[in-house]
């Protein structure tokens, strides 16, 4: 395999080819010129110096899908962003009484570890939410240290499912707004009786 090539594609295109590649012999079932990528040099056996690898077509062209820079702005982001990442998952009996899917995550929520070395134990506090770390504290979730005290374990917030919510009037507003913009989501796009009737006259 050349240097530069992708891997997952499997196919060489050096720059004079590239033009002439079709969307037949694209592996992605794309033409190359939809599909976004970047040249990379390097030397290859086959006599080609630079190859192209291809992705498939990004939409926005303000928004990087550059791994370096998404890992940069995931660690530095500050404590209101980290708050959003910080959600989990409403257990269905939730799901089905808010018409929310997730929420972030706060502490004296009761949630039950469902992934991980710690998954199907019994459902516990959140007793501290570390942004820092991106990880959560929950109460019966210990472990022994050599000096014999107990610690509790962090566990990433999407690897848990929140059974209960702290409730109060702001968090309450948050619920009502979420599942109203839900409701009006499922409406989207759909005709109206009247749009209905008028089509018919």
């Amino acid at each position: 395999m050349c240097r530069g090539q992708s891997s997952s594609l499997n196919i060489h295109v050096t720059r004079s080819k590239y033009k002439q590649l079709t969307a037949r012999d694209s592996p992605l079932g794309v033409p190359p010129y939809l599909r976004c990528g970047k040249w990379r040099t390097g030397w290859c056996s086959e006599g080609g110096r630079e190859e192209q690898t291809a992705g498939i077509m990004k939409l926005n062209p303000f928004v990087t899908s550059s791994r370096r820079k998404n890992r940069k702005r995931h660690f530095n982001a500050p404590s209101h962003i980290r708050r959003k990442i910080m959600s989990s998952p409403l257990s269905k009996e939730l799901r089905q009484k808010y018409n929310v899917r997730s929420m972030p995550i706060r502490k004296d929520d009761e949630v039950q570890v469902v992934r991980g070395h710690y998954k199907g134990q019994q459902i516990g506090k959140v007793v501290q939410v570390y942004r820092k770390k991106y990880v959560i504290y929950i109460e019966r979730v210990q472990r022994e240290k050599a000096n014999g005290t107990t610690v509790h374990v962090g566990i990433h917030p999407s690897k848990v499912v929140i059974t209960r919510l702290k409730l109060d009037k702001d968090r309450k507003k948050i619920l009502e707004r979420k599942a109203k913009s839900r409701a009006d989501g499922k409406e989207k796009g759909k005709y109206k009786e009247e749009t209905i009737e008028k089509m018919q006259e």
